[in-house]
């Protein structure tokens, strides 16, 4: 994985030449052209990496997890459908997914911990009922994030999970700005629809 500062992102190209269809790699990939996903891999791991970077913070890391993306997205190439959305929103959206993944793992860990300590303390019954409303809001968020557009679920993953500003989020996908705010609206007035904020 060293060098992958310097590999092409995908989508534009510094030397003026047309950028590769990075959908067309992924529809080739997922009929097992390794060749294909060679070139795949070449133009968009660094992009990859950087957001992978963002989210778990340590490179050795995020190395790992950009492993990790790639090998998924050999396994589920065929997956891709360029009417949800761009190529490129489908990898970031298993990157910050798997970024993530990471992240809880980490923290599951620590949590284990110093499990042996938290068991020799009573835990107030409020604590475990706002820790249970916790889990359970956490699952209506992610239930209504499936039912997202890919163009909406990844706009809002990046601004609101990833933590990207919104020129950010329209740098990453190749979006004009407004078009990145319009996702991202539309996007939380679907969820909030979905949720049922403000209809009881």
């Amino acid at each position: 994985m060293s060098g992958l500062a310097s590999v092409p992102s995908g989508g534009t190209s510094s030397d003026g030449t047309d950028a590769p269809d990075l959908g067309e790699l992924l529809r080739r990939s997922s009929r097992g052209d390794q060749a294909a996903f060679a070139e795949l891999y070449d133009a968009t791991s660094a992009r990859v990496y950087g957001l992978v970077l963002r989210v778990v913070r340590d490179p050795a890391q995020a190395q790992e997890v950009t492993q990790e993306v790639f090998l998924e997205t050999w396994r589920t190439a065929s997956r891709f459908d360029a009417a949800r959305g761009s190529a490129i929103s489908w990898l970031l959206t298993i990157s910050h997914r798997k970024g993530v993944d990471r992240v809880r793992s980490a923290e599951a860990a620590s949590r284990r911990d110093t499990s042996y300590h938290q068991t020799n303390h009573t835990v107030a019954h409020d604590t475990t009922a706002e820790s249970a409303a916790a889990v359970i809001e956490g699952q209506r968020v992610r239930q209504a994030m499936a039912d997202l557009t890919t163009a909406q679920r990844t706009a809002i993953e990046l601004a609101y999970f990833g933590g990207y500003t919104h020129t950010e989020v329209a740098t990453m996908l190749d979006l004009p700005v407004g078009t990145a705010k319009t996702r991202i609206r539309d996007g939380l007035i679907r969820l909030r629809d979905t949720m049922g904020v403000g209809h009881e």
